[in-house]
């Protein structure tokens, strides 16, 4: 379970990172990020539609990336919000699938971040 201070809930909130952030796909979820320049603790919020199951498998879906994500609180920049949204795939993927999808996305929005505060023109990793 993550912890509720790192926990998005108004649906405003879900909007505007939806909306403003940074977005990355990645396998079987969607990330965008949204950073805050003054910094504070980093919120997570899941959006699992029923596009991915019924019920009983959106709620498993959500607990696999809820565990997930408490592991990877830390590679959040401070401020952070961070929503994913789970794709029709994440269904049938293992928790250590749901874990790689996420690892790879946090290192795709970790470098678009970087590109972006060096500057126009700038590549990660040069």
């Amino acid at each position: 379970m993550l912890p509720p201070a790192h926990r998005l809930r108004r649906a405003a909130d879900f909007t505007a990172v939806t909306r403003q952030g940074r977005r990355v796909r990645s396998g079987s979820v969607v990330m965008y990020l949204l950073t805050e320049p003054a910094g504070g603790t980093s919120r997570v919020g899941l959006v699992v539609g029923k596009a991915v199951g019924t019920s009983v498998v959106r709620h498993q879906v959500s607990r696999r990336l809820r565990a997930q994500l408490r592991l990877r609180l830390d590679r959040l920049p401070a401020g952070a919000a961070l929503v994913v949204r789970a794709l029709p795939e994440a269904a049938t993927a293992s928790s250590a699938a749901l874990g790689r999808d996420l690892d790879r996305a946090l290192t795709k929005l970790t470098d678009k971040l970087a590109a972006s505060a060096a500057g126009p023109g700038a590549r990660p990793g040069r």
